[in-house]
């Protein structure tokens, strides 16, 4: 089955003024009703990075979970979770970050990734750029590398790619949702 840019598009909701008025959210969720949909976002991102020098993924908290594990799993890679604040158990590290409407802290556990570790990181979504950001601090720290920071959906009218590529990771998005 090959990427239909324009089918996974219609599948994914806009939610205006949620969960602040102003934003426009981009809702997922409808992608995991669909399988169809579901099978095509993965396996597109297993094509890409199939063949690449990755040792472990790294998902962001909550949506980047579900598509970051069917990766995992068919890419046979350590899977590797960036949490809210106080949601993993034992030693963690944390790093704050801005949201488009606020601020918040993701944490990673001291013992998920090492130097020599190459690293995906994936979310659902770049906005602002803070939570990838915030979780390539993490793994920097942890002595590892970042390879790339991949997201289904990109809003470049908020700049996120931008500082992302900016702070020195490169940065592969599948779809682009112009206007906030």
């Amino acid at each position: 089955m090959s990427y239909d840019e324009f089918y996974v598009k219609s599948v994914i909701r806009t939610l205006p003024d949620w969960p602040e008025p102003g934003v426009m959210f981009r809702d997922i969720t409808p992608i995991f009703k669909e399988p169809k949909a579901l099978r095509m976002v993965a396996d597109a991102f297993i094509q890409r990075y199939m063949d690449a020098d990755v040792s472990h993924i790294a998902c962001i908290d909550a949506r980047g979970f579900l598509i970051a594990s069917i990766m995992a799993y068919q890419m046979q890679k350590p899977l590797v979770l960036v949490r809210k604040k106080g949601k993993l158990p034992g030693e963690t590290i944390h790093q704050e970050y801005k949201l488009e409407y606020g601020t918040s802290a993701v944490e990673m556990q001291k013992d998920a990734v090492a130097a020599g570790d190459r690293v995906l990181v994936f979310d659902d979504l770049i906005a602002t750029g803070g939570t990838i950001l915030a979780a390539c601090t993490l793994i920097k720290k942890l002595g590892a590398e970042v390879v790339e920071c991949a997201a289904l959906i990109d809003l470049p009218d908020l700049n996120g790619s931008m500082r992302i590529q900016d702070a020195g990771f490169p940065v592969y998005t599948m779809l682009a949702y112009e206007g906030l």
